[in-house]
């Protein structure tokens, strides 16, 4: 008997008992549709990260406070106190006299705030920055102005907005520029709105405003100082000349630092330079986790439709027990009927998986569009992993059952009631 044939007979048992079948492909619908839209949400993510980290360039330097490399708490190696970074900390940076190469050293003061303007309050991030912000992470107004030198010196109350904070302060009809809006009560002139970017590495950035790091530092922010009562920033961004550069550049940062917080040792450094490639290698690493974990969770359900496979087969060749015996009577021999049997395994388990794909699909899809920025990327890795797996999980179920009814005598199967 041709597959073909054993494919025909098996779709028409299947058939025979429809809801039965739909029942026992529900596990396997589940799991290859969850496989499917985790891992294509995962893969999504991931590239979104990527891609804007690297909107910014590849020539970006963070310099974070605390060591990335630090021991566990409660370890006696960790006896030196972590220092924070400060205003003087980023101009020692900014000077090409004592780092070269620089483009800019930028600072972040950043922190959470009410922005409140007639009936509207909203709970945003706040960076307090310098006019060298848009140059530095490629990100423009397109309208009004960004920050200046002025804006600074003067501990100005100006804001820029990102493009979502200014679509739910004003109304469509309404031009945003020099509106007062308060930022924790405190009125701020509203002197440009950002143009639209979408996630990155710290959030996204449509969602923050942008005020002069003084004014951050003097009127929002006045509770983050250091042991000396220094205002404190939360990393200095540093865009260097070049990407060949950028490791002569960590070096000169990393032994400037050491100087200024008095640190003799390396494994004391109380501070981290890091690099978007560093920071890809972090979320790239994270993700690819979370994606395998929850694959995994998903692929159990797989094992549970196989379950139901075998299940389900051991009552057919239960019931069939008559026809087996008949076939064999006129000549089937025991290949014939372990084929049969594990052709019927093999389709609820394709049919199940092909079901569950266009299932995965649908789900990827319904999983980013709660995002607006991030896009679900279905590789033809994970189609052939949920697939494949299930076909392998038809099989090795299926298995079993077609044995036991091959090895049935045909005497006996013809006496069964």
């Amino acid at each position: 008997m041709s597959l073909i044939e054993s494919f025909r007979i098996a779709l028409r048992a299947l058939t025979a008992n429809k809801l039965r079948s739909i029942l026992t492909m529900l596990g396997i619908i589940i799991g290859v549709g969850a496989v499917i839209a985790l891992m294509s949400v995962g893969q999504g993510v991931q590239n979104l990260v990527t891609e804007q980290l690297q909107s910014a360039g590849s020539n970006l330097l963070f310099v974070i406070p605390g060591n990335l490399n630090d021991a566990q708490p409660g370890d006696p190696r960790r006896s030196r106190p972590s220092q924070p970074l400060t205003n003087n900390d980023w101009q020692a940076i900014n000077d090409p006299l004592q780092v070269t190469d620089v483009i800019a050293a930028v600072p972040e003061a950043s922190g959470s705030a009410d922005v409140a303007r007639s009936r509207n309050t909203l709970r945003v991030n706040v960076t307090g920055t310098t006019g060298a912000y848009g140059a530095t992470r490629n990100y423009q107004p397109v309208l009004g102005r960004f920050l200046t030198a002025e804006d600074v010196e003067a501990e100005a109350r100006v804001v820029a907005l990102g493009s979502k904070v200014a679509e739910q302060l004003f109304e469509p009809d309404e031009y945003p520029l020099d509106q007062s809006v308060r930022v924790n009560g405190i009125p701020f002139r509203v002197i440009g709105v950002m143009e639209e970017k979408g996630g990155g590495g710290f959030g996204s950035f449509d969602n923050f405003i942008y005020v002069p790091v003084t004014t951050a530092q003097s009127r929002l922010f006045s509770y983050l100082r250091s042991s000396r009562g220094e205002p404190t920033l939360s990393l200095v961004s540093v865009k260097v000349a070049s990407e060949e550069q950028l490791d002569d550049v960590v070096s000169q940062i990393e032994d400037l630092l050491r100087q200024r917080h008095n640190i003799t040792y390396l494994d004391e450094d109380d501070f981290s330079v890091i690099n978007q490639a560093d920071i890809l290698d972090i979320f790239g690493s994270i993700t690819g986790v979370l994606t395998t974990f929850l694959g995994g969770i998903a692929a159990i359900s797989l094992l549970v439709g196989g379950i139901g496979i075998m299940n389900i087969m051991l009552v057919s060749v239960t019931e069939r027990t008559r026809e087996i015996g008949l076939r064999k009577a006129v000549g089937a021999k025991r290949r014939h009927i372990l084929t049969q049997f594990l052709v019927e395994a093999m389709v609820l388990s394709l049919i199940g998986g092909i079901i569950g794909m266009l299932l995965g699909f649908a789900g990827a899809q319904a999983l980013a569009s709660l995002s607006e920025d991030l896009e679900a990327v279905i590789t033809l890795q994970a189609v052939l992993l949920a697939t494949g797996f299930s076909a392998i999980v038809g099989l090795f179920f299926g298995i079993y059952p077609a044995l036991r009814a091959s090895q049935l005598h045909p005497i006996d199967a013809l006496r069964y009631e």
